[in-house]
């Protein structure tokens, strides 16, 4: 007879996400996880597979929780151009918080940490980066249509620039105790869009 599990594989991931998320794949060991998830390092690999695919698991589980926020965000009917200042702004503010930006964002901390060298990292990195990019342009092109932004403007092109800015806010944040630094790049990029 088989036996059940005696942990909520759900609470393991999420603990493995904020583990992976603190310290980063590499400075994470199985023992580590071990002792974080309060779980047997048998049972993490047959629930979860060796540390690459728990760390996949939990990259997924961190996309799926903080896209769909900015999509719908991005998608509400109305103005757009509003909105998109509004992410903008938020994720300046998030990275200039002492609380919040000392772990970054997993997604750009992959993107630095394993993506250069591990093609199923990078892949949901893309993955995630093309998300984005395909909402923000989507609102620009609204913000476009409705006369927000101006019709000189190619919106692709802005979506992508606010793309790398939002990647670039998180690792600025992440190293800098300086949160003008981030604050005054954020609205340079928005003055773009008037």
């Amino acid at each position: 007879m088989a036996r059940t599990k005696e942990f909520d594989p759900e609470a393991a991931l999420q603990a493995a996400l904020e583990l992976f998320w603190q310290r980063g794949y590499e400075a994470t060991s199985m023992s580590d996880l071990v002792d974080h998830l309060g779980i047997g390092r048998a049972s993490i690999y047959a629930t979860f597979g060796s540390k690459h695919e728990l760390y996949l698991k939990a990259l997924e589980r961190y996309d799926r929780a903080g896209l769909p926020p900015i999509m719908r965000e991005l998608s509400r009917p109305g103005p757009a151009l509003p909105a998109v200042r509004a992410v903008v702004r938020r994720y300046a503010t998030e990275a200039a918080d002492d609380r919040l930006r000392l772990n970054g964002c997993l997604v750009t901390n992959t993107a630095s940490e394993l993506a250069p060298h591990d093609p199923a990292a990078a892949r949901r990195v893309e993955r995630n980066w093309d998300q984005l990019e395909t909402v923000l342009h989507s609102a620009l092109l609204r913000a476009q249509a409705q006369g927000e932004l101006p019709a000189d403007r190619d919106p692709l092109a802005l979506a992508r620039m606010l793309l790398v800015l939002l990647q670039g806010l998180r690792v600025v944040g992440k190293a800098s105790g300086d949160p003008a630094r981030v604050r005054d790049a954020a609205e340079q990029a928005l003055a773009l869009l008037d």
